[in-house]
């Protein structure tokens, strides 16, 4: 199964999750592809939309290696089994960990513009990425909202490599996927178009949710982090 673009996944992906439309969620999307497909999500069951920032850690010297991630709010998951196979020492990864967690901050301030962080404590939180591949950054990611007390996090994406989705499945409420892939090699293979979504247009993208949304709806949804 082949996707257009992101924007063909998120909407594929929405009617699989129209059953939490009547629970007032968060929809939270990973920078920079997941946005395009949370935007979808969001705009399918009238939920209010932002980022939640994770970065990969790399290996030294091998920055496309993912050892772990890092996200907002300090939660870091690190692959200990991959860096004992390469001599990696924590220190060195640990060195890496501390510049990406600077880089999710300057995120924060560049995608949010200002904005705090979404409140959702006692909420029902989906979260969404353009694809799973070995799932250390969502992991990261769902480690950190664990922290702001949701009532539920429902982990959503178009595509993603059954082993990493099982070894997910623990750690959230509820796991959609669009299309379990036995075999994968990367996220991309699974679209036609896959070029890379830039800062630009993760902004354009909230700013035109949030025009969508409109001050006096995000109050009465109890959003203030749209205001």
């Amino acid at each position: 199964m082949r996707f257009r673009d992101r924007t063909d996944a998120g909407r594929q992906l929405a009617d699989l999750l129209t059953e939490y439309g009547g629970q007032s969620p968060r929809v939270l999307g990973l920078p920079r592809g997941g946005i395009p497909v949370a935007y979808e999500v969001a705009r399918k069951l009238g939920a209010p939309l932002d980022v939640w920032v994770v970065r990969k850690v790399g290996a030294p010297g091998q920055p496309e290696l993912g050892l772990g991630a890092v996200a907002e709010g300090g939660a870091l998951f690190l692959d200990r089994e991959m860096m004992r196979s390469l001599g990696v020492s924590e220190t060195e990864v640990m060195q890496t960990a501390e510049r990406e967690s600077q880089e999710v901050m300057a995120r924060i301030a560049r995608f949010r513009g200002g904005h705090p962080a979404p409140d959702i404590a006692g909420r029902t939180v989906i979260l969404v990425d353009d694809g799973v591949a070995t799932g250390g950054t969502v992991r990261a990611a769902i480690r950190a909202l664990r922290t702001r007390r949701p009532r539920a996090i429902v982990l959503a994406v178009p595509v993603g490599a059954v082993e990493s989705l099982d070894s997910l499945r623990p750690e959230v409420d509820d796991l959609v996927c669009v299309h379990p892939a036995g075999f994968m090699s990367s996220v991309g293979e699974y679209y036609d178009d896959f070029r890379q979504t830039s800062d630009e247009e993760v902004q354009a993208v909230l700013a035109r949710m949030r025009k969508q949304q409109g001050p006096e709806a995000a109050m009465n949804a109890g959003d203030a982090w749209w205001v």
